[in-house]
């Protein structure tokens, strides 16, 4: 025996070069993730400036849509005659005409005091009648001579807006009163939230007033001071909310921590109101984003590990094989040797039973021929005898006659088997050539008490062949079921038929003695019969067997816990499928 002696210096090589390869596999997966991360973040970034941007936009448009109506309608005769005169006669439903035109949720006019005294929403159960907005930001301005405009949660409706307002002037140019619009923004808000993006609108104090989570608006990214509430609660912008802060802490790299969440963050500013538009991605997806690269690496790498050892284990295989080439070569030809040998075993089983059918026929045909005549004068004469004037029931010609039929039984089996398939082939149901076979064994039924059930369905497609043979194999297996049947205290017969794309299937199941364990190559062999001595001469199932083939068909055999069941299947007309 020979020992395997080591060099310890190539073990502490081997060791060292792979420390050496993870050290640079690891740094290089550190490099990947730092590139990765900063381009996604760079794309995120300006994907981010994009939407802000664009949802600035759109913010811009929902608001100025309508900025000019409150001037419109301040110019209109009825809203100065209705202030100077005091006369508001129809005036409110001119109001709702316009609101309904424009698509305003309100317009509402204002005397000198803020008493509301036409408001487009008049019908509804809640409306502005009656009540006094002179506390508001946008009233003050307006009365003091310019546009006012204001956000804030209805007082009356307690439902947030964007409220415009424009003063009415006497023929002197002085303000006598103010209209106002006020403009939901509930359907932009819930498109925004549509989109699955995260967005915030703050004002000047730094409180959400629009945001696409309940969570966060009308709080603050930052404390407010008592000024600032006390300014607030004076103009009851925001009704009753509490206005709490935000766990908001903006850092460098346009990134921002909210309620634990660290997003990147892109603002605009809406200058004209003072607000400031906040779309904010989380980082968690650029992080995502990053990993997947990362492990994408991972396994292009370990795919390329795989394939090198696969490379080299293919090179250690080729060596083995070529090693032990001759021995798989010899290996080979005993296995080709042995499927041969399989192959002519099967050629020659095949071969003796072709071979024996064939002289089966020849026989049949020369013995049909040769006893047919015969066997024929003996009926007549025997016929003759029984219609003459001595003749005695129960004596030797009713004996020799039940011979003579006997002998019929046997030749019409050898007559039928020696037949050659009719070469025509028509289209045909299967369900009409299992009824014609229980027609031609109904005297055998009705004579052995036999119940004769089926299961036929209606839907069956058709097939093409000739009916008459197959008409036989059914009239076979019926017969036979009847003898299998004859000691049997249960005596029924079960036909089934069904079908799927390829196959009709039919299923004949009796209740007698079974097939005992003998399979369907034996029972198909020609004179194997377990009938008495002039019952038949066990041709039938070969007979049957044989026209099956023909149409392309297979028939099987099995033994069940109280009978037997014959399976015939038949391929489907492909024309019908």
């Amino acid at each position: 025996m020979f020992e395997t002696v080591q060099n310890p210096r190539l073990g502490k090589r081997t060791m060292a070069s792979i420390a050496l390869v993870a050290l640079l596999v690891l740094a290089g997966f550190v490099t990947l993730f730092f590139a990765s991360l900063n381009v996604f973040t760079s794309v995120a970034l300006e994907r981010a400036e994009g939407r802000a941007q664009l949802y600035r936009s759109t913010l811009i448009s929902a608001l100025e849509r309508l900025e000019h109506l409150p001037f419109i309608v301040a110019q209109d005769p009825a809203v100065v005659r209705a202030l100077a005169e005091k006369r508001v006669e129809g005036l409110n439903g001119r109001l709702e005409d316009f609101a309904q035109r424009s698509n305003a949720e309100a317009i509402y006019v204002m005397d000198a005091n803020g008493w509301t005294i036409a408001a487009s929403n008049y019908r509804n159960e809640v409306n502005f009648l009656g009540k006094n907005y002179g506390f508001r930001p946008y009233f003050k301005d307006a009365m003091a001579g310019k546009r006012g405009e204001f956000f804030a949660i209805g007082a009356t409706t307690f439902k947030p807006g964007y409220f415009i307002g424009d003063p009415v002037r006497d023929a002197d140019g002085d303000a006598i009163g103010v209209v106002a619009l006020k403009v939901a923004l509930s359907e932009l808000t819930g498109a925004w939230a549509a989109t699955g993006d995260d967005i915030l609108v703050t004002n000047n104090d730094g409180i959400v007033v629009f945001a696409t989570s309940d969570d966060w608006r009308y709080r603050s990214i930052s404390p407010l001071s008592e000024t600032q509430r006390a300014e607030i609660a004076a103009k009851q912008q925001f009704g009753k909310q509490d206005l709490t802060a935000l766990a908001w802490q903006a850092g460098p790299n346009n990134q921002v921590q909210l309620d634990g969440t660290t997003y990147l963050y892109s603002n605009k500013m809406v200058e004209a109101r003072g607000w400031t538009l906040w779309y904010i991605e989380p980082m968690a997806n650029i992080y995502q984003r990053t990993w997947f690269v990362i492990v994408l690496g991972a396994i292009v790498l370990a795919g390329l590990a795989v394939a090198f050892q696969t490379f080299r284990s293919n090179q250690l295989r080729q060596a083995l094989r070529a090693s032990y080439d001759d021995r798989r070569k010899l290996l080979v030809e005993i296995e080709e040797r042995k499927t041969a040998e399989r192959r002519l075993e099967r050629t020659q089983s095949e071969l003796q039973r072709t071979s024996k059918l064939a002289a089966l026929g020849q026989l049949a045909a020369s013995v049909t021929h040769e006893l047919g005549q015969p066997i024929s004068a003996m009926r007549n004469y025997l016929a003759a005898e029984q219609i003459s004037p001595n003749y005695k029931p129960g004596g030797l010609p009713d004996k020799l006659t039940a011979l003579v039929a006997r002998m019929e039984n046997i030749t019409k089996e050898l007559k039928f088997f020696s037949s050659p398939a009719e070469p025509s082939a028509e289209e045909f149901h299967i369900n009409d050539v299992i009824n014609g076979a229980k027609s031609l064994t109904q005297h055998n039924l009705d004579a052995e008490g036999v119940e004769f059930e089926t299961d036929l369905s209606i839907n069956l497609p058709p097939i093409r062949g000739n009916r008459q043979r197959l008409e036989q194999v059914f009239v076979n297996l019926f017969r036979n079921a009847i003898s299998a049947m004859a000691e049997a205290a249960k005596r029924k017969i079960s036909v089934k038929a069904s079908s799927d794309t390829d196959w009709l299937t039919i299923i004949v199941e009796d209740s007698g003695h079974g097939l005992a364990g003998q399979t369907i190559e034996q029972l198909q062999e020609p004179f194997h019969t377990s009938k008495p001595s002039g019952q038949g001469m066990g041709l039938g199932l070969a007979i049957s067997a044989d026209i099956i083939r023909e149409h392309g068909g297979t028939l099987s055999a099995n033994d069940m816990d109280d009978g037997a069941e014959f399976v015939v299947r038949l391929p489907v007309e492909r024309d019908q499928k």
